[in-house]
C-alpha cells in the first residue's frame, strides 16, 4: 500500500491558500452539525515517526470549537494502564454523542511498536482491534483513521533537526533511528498492517506528509468527506450507515426448560459449606492478589431471584481493598450517550482484583431487547460484540465467572408479596418489578437465546437454581471458589 505512494507531493502556496480557506470554514460548520446531530467523531493520527502528526493535529483544530473537542496522546501506558486489558484506556476515552476525540497514537500502538514491558499483551491484535472499531461503527461512532506517510529521506532530515535542538531532542529516542535505518522494511510491515485493518466500518486514508501544505489539504478533505457522509446518512435515515444483522437458527433445545428447581440445602449442611467455602474464597482472593490474577463475577437472574443475598456472601471475608461490587440499573444520560459497554468496561478489574457485576453487559439482549429500547440489529448484534468483549477479558488473564439465578413464577410471586407486605424490605420491590412480571414469556425467551448464544468454551453460563436460597447461594459459592483454585494452580507452577 505505502510502496506505490509518493510522499513527496507537493501543493503551491497559492492553492493551498485558495483550498484551505473554504475547507476551515466547512469544517467547522460540519462539526457544529456532527454535534447537533448527536454523532461521536473520533479522529486518528497514526503514521512514521517525525511524520508530523502532532502539527497537523494543531492545524486542524484550529478550525473547531475548542468546546467540542479533546485532544490524546497516547505513550506508553502508566501503571495503572498496564494493569488492566489493553483495550481499557481506550474504551475510557471514547467520546459521548456530538463529541469528537483526536488521537494522537492510537490502539494501534501494539501494532506498529509491540506490546510495552509488563504491559498484559492482546492474544490476537489484528481481530481485537477489528472488533472494537466495528463496536464503535455499529453504535454511530464516526471513525476517521488517517496515516501520515514521509519518504525515508524526509524522515531522517525531520530527526536529525529535532535531535540538534535542545527545545525537541527529548521527543527522539533510539527506536526512531532504528525505524529510519529499516525504513523499507518498516514500510511494508506498516503496509501489511495497514491492509489487514482497513474495513469498511474504519478505513485509513494516508496522508503524504512530506509537504505540509498539502498533507494539511488532504486530511481536511478526508475529515470533511466522513463527517459530511455520515451527516448525510443521519438525515437519510435517522442514524448513521450500519448493516443490518441476520442470526443463525438455534437448534439446540431451551436451556432452562431442563433445570431442577427443586434442589435444596438443609440449614446445617448450609452453615458448614458456608464457613468452608468462604474460608478457602479468603485465602484463594488474598493469593489472587499476591500473583496479581484478577477476576470478574455477572450476576443476572430473575427479579428476586437472590442476587443481592448470594453476592453479600460471596464476598463476606474477602478484603473490601480488593474488590468491588459494581451495580447496574438503567443507564443514566451520560452512560446513554456512549456506546452500552462503555459503563461495563469502567469497571473491569485491574490485575490482582475481583469485580462483582450485579446486573450487567447482558441488558443489552434482554431489558433493552424486550422493553424496545434498542432497535432489534443492536441486539442482535450484541451477541457477537459480547462475546469478543468477554474473550478480551479471558485473553487477558482475567478469570469469568457468569451466573445467571433461576426461579419460576410461582416463586417469583412469593417474593414479591413477601417484600409488599414486609416494611423494610419494600424498598427492594417497584411497579417495574411487576410490569417485567406481566413479560414472564418475552424475558423467557430472550434468557433462553442470551444463555445460547453466550455460553461460550472461555465463558461459559453457570445456571443456579434459586428456588432454594440456601442451596443458591452455595453452589455460587464453591463455584467460584473451584474457578479460582484452578485458575491459581496455572499460576503457582510458573
Amino acid at each position: 500500500m505505502l510502496k506505490k505512494l509518493d510522499a513527496t507531493i507537493k501543493l503551491g502556496k497559492d492553492l493551498y491558500k485558495e483550498q484551505i480557506e473554504s475547507m476551515i470554514l466547512r469544517l467547522g460548520e460540519a462539526q457544529r452539525k456532527c454535534k447537533e446531530a448527536g454523532i461521536p467523531i473520533v479522529v486518528l493520527f497514526e503514521g512514521w515517526s517525525a511524520s508530523g502528526k502532532g502539527s497537523r493535529i494543531k492545524s486542524v483544530i484550529h478550525s473547531l470549537d475548542p468546546r467540542g473537542f479533546e485532544v490524546f496522546t497516547i505513550q506508553r501506558p502508566n501503571e495503572d494502564e498496564r494493569l488492566r486489558p489493553y483495550m481499557w484506556r481506550f474504551w475510557n476515552k471514547m467520546p459521548a454523542k456530538g463529541r469528537m476525540h483526536v488521537f494522537d497514537r492510537s490502539w494501534y500502538r501494539v501494532l506498529m511498536r509491540g506490546h510495552e514491558k509488563d504491559e498484559i499483551p492482546l492474544a490476537d491484535p489484528i481481530q481485537d482491534v477489528l472488533s472494537f472499531e466495528k463496536t464503535l461503527a455499529d453504535s454511530g461512532v464516526l471513525i476517521i483513521k488517517l496515516f501520515l506517510h514521509v519518504s525515508m529521506k524526509e524522515q531522517r532530515r525531520r530527526l536529525k533537526r529535532l535531535a540538534d535542538s535542545p527545545e525537541t531532542a527529548w521527543r527522539i529516542n533510539e527506536d526512531d533511528w532504528i525505524q529510519n535505518c529499516r525504513y523499507n522494511e518498516t514500510m511494508l510491515a506498516y503496509g501489511r498492517m495497514l491492509e489487514k485493518t482497513d474495513h469498511e466500518s474504519a478505513g485509513w486514508t494516508v496522508i503524504e506528509a512530506d509537504n505540509r501544505r498539502f498533507a494539511d489539504v488532504k486530511i481536511y478533505r478526508s475529515m470533511l468527506d466522513a463527517m459530511e457522509k455520515a451527516l448525510s446518512a443521519k438525515s437519510k435515515n435517522g442514524e448513521t450507515d450500519r448493516s443490518s444483522v441476520e442470526l443463525p437458527e438455534i437448534t439446540i433445545p431451551s436451556v432452562l426448560e431442563s433445570v431442577n428447581l427443586n434442589r435444596s440445602l438443609d440449614r446445617k449442611h448450609y452453615n458448614e459449606r458456608l464457613e468452608a467455602a468462604q474460608s478457602e474464597l479468603e485465602r484463594l482472593h488474598n493469593e489472587m492478589y499476591i500473583h496479581r490474577v484478577s477476576a470478574a463475577a455477572v450476576f443476572e437472574g430473575w427479579d428476586a431471584a437472590g442476587k443481592g443475598g448470594a453476592i453479600k456472601r460471596l464476598v463476606y471475608r474477602l478484603d473490601p481493598r480488593g474488590y468491588k461490587v459494581a451495580p447496574y440499573g438503567a443507564p443514566n444520560d451520560i452512560e446513554k450517550s456512549h456506546n452500552y459497554l462503555w459503563r461495563f468496561w469502567n469497571n473491569v478489574p485491574k490485575a490482582g482484583h475481583l469485580t462483582v457485576f450485579d446486573r450487567s453487559w447482558y441488558g443489552r439482549v434482554m431489558v433493552e431487547r424486550v422493553e424496545g429500547f434498542c432497535s432489534p440489529d443492536d441486539w442482535k448484534r450484541a451477541y457477537a460484540e459480547i462475546n469478543d468483549f468477554e474473550k478480551q477479558l479471558v485473553d487477558s488473564g482475567i478469570i469469568l465467572l457468569k451466573f445467571w439465578l433461576h426461579i419460576d413464577q410461582e416463586e417469583q410471586l412469593k417474593r414479591f408479596e413477601f417484600r409488599k407486605n414486609t416494611p423494610e424490605k419494600q424498598w427492594k420491590i417497584t411497579d417495574e418489578d411487576w410490569r417485567n412480571r406481566e413479560k414472564w414469556d418475552k424475558y423467557l425467551e430472550a434468557v433462553d437465546e442470551m444463555l445460547s448464544r453466550t455460553s461460550t468454551e472461555y465463558a461459559p453460563w453457570t445456571v443456579v437454581e434459586a428456588v432454594d436460597k440456601l442451596y443458591a447461594r452455595i453452589k455460587v459459592i464453591e463455584t467460584v471458589r473451584d474457578s479460582l483454585e484452578n485458575g491459581m494452580k496455572s499460576v503457582r507452577k510458573k
